[in-house]
């Protein structure tokens, strides 16, 4: 459905987005994870044809963004991070004015609308003002306006984003809703636990380049059988450093001020690891034990967690 090849997208001297090449298959959430700032955002601006690239392809169904203009471009929903909504129209209204852009005639519209309303848990408030709702409404709403003309490819950037954890769940549950009746979905999000429960398939991206790509297991395989040990405290940088030489198969994966990584195969007991430690003369204030997971696969390539 969507095919990206060697994307590539710079301001001035920054790159944003570094020769990236995936695809995403009909049917499937396809999961694009990094933090702020990795370069998911303005791929999604160069897909819907916001941005235009400096270099690369991008086609989908078999026919070129830039080229293609409008006529492609209506294959798309996008949602975007920022909620894209009229506060002083009701849900109704603002359905009406993005799907009559999208040329949808009244019999239709209407249909689509009272659908929508239902899916996203909005019809008892349907003809309040959207600025008397909550946080987690508007992004349900922005939803439902990404999709009022039943697209192809729903590009969804980052939609749970400050909304509380029900209203959270409730829109997850809306994906795989969509997902399930067809529609192709690029979802991107820098929360761990989306990913997981959520996308079919997962590419990592950070600085603006994909780091691994392909499922759950897939990905996890670049860890292994390994946990990740996360220490904070007073230590010496060179003792931390040395740390390896004496407990087999522990990996050092990155230092900061007052924290330091490792990695370590499940095998190995961490009980051992922590009298190591403190014999070496850590002063530890916390030790985090992460079993393999995306998490740990972020770390082991980039050296840090994955924050907001």
């Amino acid at each position: 459905m969507l095919q990206i090849t060697d994307l590539t997208k710079r301001f001035k001297d920054l790159t944003a987005v570094d020769r990236i090449s995936f695809q995403v298959n009909p049917g499937e959430i396809f999961g694009f994870l990094g933090p702020n700032g990795a370069g998911k955002t303005t791929t999604i601006n160069c897909i819907c044809g916001l941005l235009k690239p400096d270099s690369g392809a991008i086609t989908i169904d078999g026919q070129d963004v830039v080229a293609g203009g409008d006529q492609v471009r209506k294959m798309l929903g996008v949602v975007p991070q920022e909620v894209a909504l009229y506060e002083e129209f009701n849900a109704i209204e603002n359905l009406q004015f993005w799907g009559g852009l999208y040329g949808l005639k009244r019999s239709q519209l209407k249909s689509r609308v009272d659908t929508l309303l239902e899916l996203t848990g909005l019809k008892d408030r349907a003809k309040d003002a959207v600025s008397t709702y909550s946080g987690g409404m508007k992004r349900r709403l922005n939803m439902a306006a990404g999709m009022i003309h039943q697209p192809k490819l729903l590009l969804l950037d980052e939609p749970t984003v400050g909304i509380d954890p029900q209203a959270r769940h409730q829109m997850l549950d809306t994906v795989r809703h969509v997902a399930g009746q067809g529609t192709t979905i690029l979802y991107t999000t820098h929360y761990m636990d989306e990913a997981e429960t959520l996308c079919d398939r997962i590419a990592i991206i950070d600085h603006g380049r994909i780091l691994a790509m392909g499922i759950q297991t897939e990905i996890q395989q670049i860890v292994g059988e390994n946990r990740l040990l996360k220490v904070t405290g007073a230590f010496e940088k060179s003792t931390a450093e040395s740390l390896p030489q004496k407990m087999k198969d522990l990996v050092l994966l990155s230092i900061q001020e007052n924290e330091v990584l490792y990695s370590l195969p499940i095998k190995q007991t961490t009980g051992a690891f922590l009298e190591i430690l403190m014999k070496s003369g850590f002063e530890i204030d916390h030790l985090a034990i992460k079993e393999p997971s995306l998490d740990s696969v972020f770390i082991k390539l980039t050296g840090r967690e994955l924050r907001d």
